[in-house]
């Protein structure tokens, strides 16, 4: 079974990684995951601002432990940065799960090592939040999550939920409760809400898992 590395943009993605995913992977029979911070300087708490940044913490990893590993990422499409390699060419595909397609695509081939899995999150960590209503129920008032309970309603898919900016998953959540605590009661949402809902209400994230899961196994 191989080690599995997954490269997160914060905090936050970090606790998600060690809370929700891990114990997953474990059942799975994958032991050892470790989410593994962007390095954006020697005393950087993470952040997806420069896609350099991403490519200086992937390359190390692929080449200090040896071929029994697998390195994923776990980054999102709102606010991608611009110097991701054709990220011009990238964004005029289609709608935005052509585009994630082709930009995962492309940095595929700029890391160019078959132990690399890229993905990047359509739109947002907070996307995965909306899989359904319960998360919000329990740290909302129940004004809030009524208001929250309608977005849910509002989307099959909670991955199709805006990017445009004021229509983002975290930007809808800061409109209905301006002291939302992002690494706080991100995690703690996330944990109520649980792995399976994610897997069963978000398609692309269930494919990335799914393929992870196989990738660790082989």
């Amino acid at each position: 079974m191989k080690r599995l590395f997954i490269v997160v943009e914060g905090p936050t993605e970090q606790d998600f990684v060690r809370e929700i995913l891990s114990p997953y992977f474990y059942s799975h029979g994958i032991y050892d995951v470790r989410p593994i911070l962007i390095h954006t300087s020697k005393t950087g708490k993470g952040g997806f601002v420069n896609y350099d940044h991403l490519r200086n913490t992937i390359k190390p990893l692929l080449k200090s432990e040896g071929n029994n590993i697998v390195v994923t990422t776990l980054v999102d499409f709102f606010r991608i940065p611009t110097n991701t390699p054709n990220y011009n060419q990238c964004i005029q595909a289609g709608g935005s799960v052509a585009k994630v397609a082709e930009l995962e695509r492309c940095i595929a081939e700029d890391i160019n090592d078959i132990k690399f899995v890229p993905y990047i999150q359509l739109h947002e960590f907070e996307a995965l939040l909306f899989s359904n209503n319960k998360g919000f129920e329990e740290y909302f008032t129940e004004e809030q999550s009524a208001q929250t309970g309608a977005i849910v309603e509002e989307f099959d898919n909670p991955e199709d939920i805006n990017t445009r900016p004021q229509y983002a998953p975290s930007k809808r959540i800061l409109g209905i409760k301006k002291e939302y605590n992002k690494p706080i009661e991100g995690n703690l949402i996330a944990i109520t809400v649980g792995i399976n809902i994610m897997l069963e209400r978000c398609p692309r994230f269930a494919s990335w898992v799914t393929n992870i899961v196989h990738r660790c196994q082989q």
